[in-house]
């Protein structure tokens, strides 16, 4: 009978023993109640606790949680706007105070997030209410400040912390999207339109002022060109004058009659067209009498040069 006894009462020591030891997992808190009240918080590891008096309340997870969202909201111009979005939170911070608000503020983690969802929700449609459709696209950054300003204070109550909000999709009413669409390839044909316009304006001037300078370019070689060939022809007629009358003065110191220069240079002329002509027919008057006419021309301008260079 004693050694029975003594079995039951080591198996109940046995059984004391292990119950007075709980482990807590390494990212939660184990909150500690007796008979109903809280008591204290367990840290990870490896923790002692009363038997029979102390109870293991619950396991409080200290890591990041998140939970995704999906609401609609209504501009001030009546415009439907629907979110999607992803809400990253976490206990605020490991102190007794915040512990206890997390274990007893709500009945459970469902009530919870059914709080934290409607809170985010309200902040957001809060805000959008007061915008037009047209600016809520680019007014994300300013959403997501809005709500962290509004809700910050109220998780902290619950001892919770907003660490982001991500507004991962904002879409409109199929009407209004395809309306926002062609406002777009409408301004994108605009600005297609005034770029080609000024690519051609600037290919039509520089085409332009490319044509006014060759055109210059080419009057002034023509100019210049022109100048040459009259200073060239101006500086042969003054060469030939002055050869000209050095042979008549020459041929009127050996008393010859200077006809027989003229008469030379119309041969010579005569035989130079026969020469370059390349085939050409040239129609020359061989008669006494066109000779004759032709060495009374050129005679008669002989003289109006030496008389003038006497002169």
């Amino acid at each position: 009978m004693l050694s029975v006894l003594g079995s039951v009462v080591l198996f109940l020591a046995i059984v004391i023993l292990f119950a007075s030891f709980v482990t807590i997992q390494q990212g939660t808190i184990g909150v500690i109640t007796v008979f109903g009240k809280y008591r204290r918080i367990l840290t990870p590891g490896l923790n002692l606790k009363i038997p029979l008096v102390e109870q293991l309340y619950t396991r409080i997870s200290i890591q990041n949680r998140s939970v995704e969202l999906e609401f609609q909201a209504v501009t001030v111009d009546q415009a439907n706007v629907y979110f999607k979005a992803m809400l990253l939170y976490s206990v605020l911070n490991q102190e007794e105070e915040t512990i206890k608000a997390v274990a007893f503020k709500f009945v459970d983690e469902r009530n919870l997030m059914q709080a934290l969802v409607r809170t985010v929700e309200g902040s957001i449609r809060a805000f959008v209410a007061t915008k037009r459709q047209s600016d809520v696209l680019i007014l994300r950054r300013d959403i997501v400040e809005h709500v962290k300003e509004q809700i910050d204070q109220i998780l902290e109550n619950w001892g919770y912390h907003l660490q982001d909000l991500q507004l991962n999709d904002i879409t409109f009413d199929e009407v209004i999207m395809r309306s926002m669409s062609q406002v777009v390839a409408s301004n994108n044909l605009k600005a297609a339109a005034e770029n080609e316009g000024q690519a051609l304006l600037i290919t039509k001037t520089k085409a332009a002022e490319a044509e006014g300078n060759a055109i210059k370019i080419s009057a002034e070689a023509d100019r210049q060109a022109a100048q040459l060939r009259g200073q060239g022809v101006a500086l042969f007629r003054e060469e030939v004058a002055k050869g000209m009358t050095v042979a008549a003065k020459e041929m009127h110191q050996a008393n010859m009659d200077t006809s027989v220069i003229l008469f030379t240079m119309w041969t010579e002329a005569i035989k130079h067209f026969s020469e370059n002509s390349k085939g050409n027919v040239i129609f020359l008057d061989g008669s006494s009498d066109a000779m004759q006419k032709n060495l009374r021309e050129m005679m008669a301008l002989n003289k109006l040069q030496v008389d003038g260079n006497e002169d």
